[in-house]
C-alpha cells in the first residue's frame, strides 16, 4: 500500500504532490510556484506579498454567500532533518513516504506533514467544487519553522476574513485556542587556537540514536538533549585529564530538541584507554537515567588523525561549566491548566567556526514576564562564563478565548460526528495566531489536526485513521459557519 491507496482520496493525493515539492525553510520558492500555478489552473484569484505569503480566495459554495468569511491558514516550510546514514537533498529531493501500518511515514527523513497536510487540506477544499463552505480565503505563509517570518511580515488588509482556523496542530481530537510565546537567545563564545602537544591521542565521540523531537510539544517528555550529554561527558573528561577539544557540534534547529552532538579530542596517549572506560560507564549511567524515554541511545568513540589546533584552555573550561549550567527543559507548569508547561527553555545547537563557539537555545512561556525570566536565567549562565548573549524580539502568544464562536461551532461538530467531546486546549508550541492577532485584533481562531508524532525530526509520522477523522470534521465546520452579523 502507497499514499494513493490512502483515504481520504483528495487529501492524500494533495499531500503526496506536495512531498514532491522541496520546501525547506527560508527556501520556498518551489511551493510559492506551485501554489501560483494551481490558482490559475483551477481558475483562482490568488496574490502574493513582498516576503512570499500566498493567499488564494473561492466564492463561497452556492446559497452560502451571506457566511462568514472563512482564513485556512497553513505555513509552506517544513523541518528537514534526516538520519546521518541517509542520503538526501532537502533543495532538490522529494520526500518519500511508504505505510507502516496505522502511520505514514519517510524514509529516513522528516515526513513534512507539519505542515503539509494543512496545505493539502486548503487545496483539496479549493480544488472541490462540491464542498460547501461561505466565503474561503487559503493563506499559505512562509519560514514558520525557523522565524515565523511570513506572519511577522503580514500587512493588515492582505486578507479579509472574520475566522481563522489554523491546520497547524498534531492530535487529532484536540482544539487548540491559545499558544506559547517564545524567543531564541543566542551566545558567543569567542576562543584563541592553542598548539596541542606532541604524542597525543586524538579521538571522536558521538551522542547518536536520541528520539528528539519539538522543543515545544515533547519537551516535557524527558527526552535526552545531545548537547547536554555530551558535554556532561566531556566535563568529566576535563576534571580527569588534560583535555583538548579541538571541534564540537551539535543540534541543528532552534525548535528541536537535539538528537545527536559530537566532538574531535585530544588527550595524553596514557590516558588513552582510560577515556573509553569513562565512556563506556557514563554510557551505563545514562541508558539507566532515560531507560524509558531514550531506548536507543547509544555513544561512539573512535581514534582520529592529529590536528594542530584547539580551543584556547579558558574558553574550554567556560563553555563546558556554562553548558552545564544552564536551563534546559519544563521551567514551570502552568497554574490555571492541569499538566500544561508553562515555561521551558531548549538547548537547541552549538557551532563552532571562524574562531567562535555559537549556542542556540530557545525559550517559550504562554506569559510574556516568566518567557522573559527564564531567558534571563539562560542570559546569566553564559554572559557568568564570559560569552556575548543576544536575546530576540520574539514572537507573542496567544490568549486563549473561551467564548470564540468558531470553538462553539467546532466542538459542537464533533460531538456532533464522532458522538464524543473533544478537548479544549492551548499548547506549549508556538503557533503563528498570536501574530495574526496583532494584525487582525478581530479575529476568532482556533486550531485543529491529524495526529503527528515525531514531528522535526526522522521519526515524524502522521496517523492515518485521524486523517480522515479530521477532514471530515473540517468539513463539517465549513458547512456550519454562522451567517455573517
Amino acid at each position: 500500500m502507497d499514499i494513493n491507496d490512502l483515504k481520504p482520496a483528495s487529501l492524500f493525493h494533495y499531500f503526496g504532490e506536495v512531498c514532491k515539492v522541496p520546501r525547506p525553510s527560508k527556501h520556498e520558492e518551489k511551493i510559492r510556484k506551485f501554489l501560483i500555478e494551481f490558482a490559475c489552473t483551477h481558475n483562482l484569484e490568488a496574490k502574493e506579498d513582498e516576503i512570499g505569503n500566498i493567499l488564494i480566495k473561492k466564492k463561497a459554495y452556492h446559497g452560502m454567500e451571506n457566511r462568514e468569511t472563512v482564513i485556512l491558514q497553513s505555513h509552506m516550510d517544513m523541518v528537514c532533518e534526516k538520519n546521518s546514514d541517509v542520503t538526501h537533498d532537502f533543495l532538490v529531493d522529494p520526500i518519500e513516504t511508504y505505510v507502516d501500518g496505522e502511520w505514514l511515514k519517510a524514509k529516513g527523513t522528516t515526513l513534512g506533514a507539519d505542515n503539509g497536510i494543512g496545505i493539502a487540506s486548503e487545496l483539496a477544499v479549493l480544488a472541490d467544487d462540491s464542498i460547501k463552505h461561505g466565503p474561503l480565503e487559503c493563506l499559505f505563509t512562509v519560514d514558520e519553522e525557523t522565524g515565523l517570518t511570513g506572519a511577522f511580515a503580514l500587512k493588515e488588509g492582505f486578507m479579509d476574513g472574520d475566522i481563522l482556523i489554523n491546520l497547524d496542530s498534531e492530535d487529532e481530537g484536540e482544539m487548540f485556542i491559545g499558544c506559547a510565546g517564545g524567543a531564541n537567545s543566542t551566545a558567543e563564545f569567542t576562543y584563541s587556537e592553542v598548539d596541542i602537544p606532541k604524542n597525543y591521542f586524538f579521538f571522536s565521540v558521538a551522542i547518536k540514536g536520541l528520539v528528539g523531537g519539538h522543543s515545544g510539544d515533547d519537551i516535557n517528555k524527558n527526552r535526552a538533549n545531545a548537547n547536554k550529554l555530551l558535554n556532561r561527558y566531556l566535563s568529566l573528561l576535563d576534571s580527569k585529564y588534560d583535555l583538548y577539544i579541538c571541534n564540537i557540534d551539535g543540534g541543528n534547529l532552534h525548535n528541536a530538541i537535539p538528537r545527536e552532538a559530537s566532538a574531535l579530542c585530544a588527550v595524553e596517549m596514557k590516558d588513552k584507554e582510560n577515556v573509553r572506560v569513562d565512556l563506556n560507564i557514563f554510557l551505563a549511567e545514562v541508558e539507566d537515567e532515560f531507560s524509558v524515554t531514550e531506548p536507543n541511545i547509544r555513544m561512539e568513540l573512535s581514534s582520529e588523525n592529529p590536528v594542530d589546533k584547539a580551543i584556547d584552555r579558558e574558553t574550554t573550561k567556560n563553555l563546558l561549566k556554562s553548558v552545564y549550567a544552564v536551563f534546559n527543559g519544563v521551567f514551570a507548569m502552568s497554574q490555571d491548566i492541569p499538566n500544561f508547561v508553562e515555561t521551558s527553555s531548549n538547548l537547541a545547537s552549538i557551532k563552532q567556526k571562524d574562531g567562535k563557539i555559537l549556542l542556540v537555545t530557545s525559550q517559550r512561556s504562554s506569559i510574556l514576564s516568566a518567557r522573559k525570566n527564564v531567558s534571563k536565567v539562560v542570559r546569566s549562565a553564559f554572559e557568568l562564563g564570559g560569552a556575548k548573549v543576544c536575546t530576540a524580539e520574539g514572537y507573542p502568544g496567544w490568549k486563549p478565548n473561551a467564548d470564540s464562536e468558531v470553538l462553539k461551532v467546532a466542538v459542537d461538530s464533533y460531538k456532533r460526528l464522532f458522538g464524543e467531546e473533544p478537548k479544549v486546549k492551548a499548547i506549549h508550541a508556538g503557533l503563528e495566531c498570536g501574530l495574526f492577532l496583532e494584525k487582525y485584533p478581530r479575529l476568532d481562531m482556533v486550531s485543529f489536526g491529524p495526529t503527528l508524532r515525531g514531528v522535526h525530526s526522522p521519526d515524524e509520522r502522521m496517523l492515518i485513521p485521524t486523517v480522515e477523522k479530521y477532514w471530515n470534521h473540517l468539513l463539517d465546520v465549513l458547512a456550519n459557519i454562522p451567517v455573517k452579523k
